[in-house]
């Protein structure tokens, strides 16, 4: 199962870069002992989308049905991070080939075009920058590898 974080915008260097990168290099050998392929980062431009439905249409158009679509949005489900290791083996074990997590541009996205199976997961209530959105899912994802691969990197 290959694991792909998808975001609308561009960040090309700053903290946020830093950590992003950080936590997809660490978590490259625990997927792959945890049974992943791989986890990639794809970050997709969408200054010349002037509407939240062409973002939309660009961030989650030509994925494969048959993979999981996972939104980040603040009306979405919180889940623990043992519950998101346990979700992420659940998949894998179910065969399911990829999953995409993304985040949308800065006006969400546009509900008319999320496709029905899309899962929604969310860090809470509030409404996070997107750049710290993206850091906080690598080091989840992160996190979760590392539970799955008992490491001792998360504690209860």
């Amino acid at each position: 199962m290959r694991l792909t974080v998808r975001a609308g915008g561009v960040i090309r260097k700053g903290p946020e870069r830093v950590l992003v990168d950080d936590y997809l290099r660490r978590s490259e050998g625990l997927a792959k002992a945890c049974g992943f392929l791989s986890i990639t980062e794809t970050q997709i431009d969408l200054r010349s989308h002037k509407t939240r439905a062409d973002e939309t249409v660009q961030l989650l158009g030509g994925m494969d049905p048959s993979h999981k679509l996972i939104i980040m949005d603040e009306r979405g489900k919180s889940l623990t991070s043992r519950k998101i290791a346990q979700q992420l083996a659940a998949w894998r074990d179910d065969g399911i080939a990829e999953a995409h997590f993304v985040i949308g541009g800065a006006d969400g996205f546009e509900p008319a075009n999320i496709p029905a199976h899309a899962v929604r997961w969310s860090f809470g209530t509030q409404v996070w920058p997107h750049k710290l959105v993206r850091v906080m899912l690598c080091e989840q994802l992160y996190r979760a590898l590392s539970i799955l691969a008992g490491t001792p990197y998360h504690r209860d």
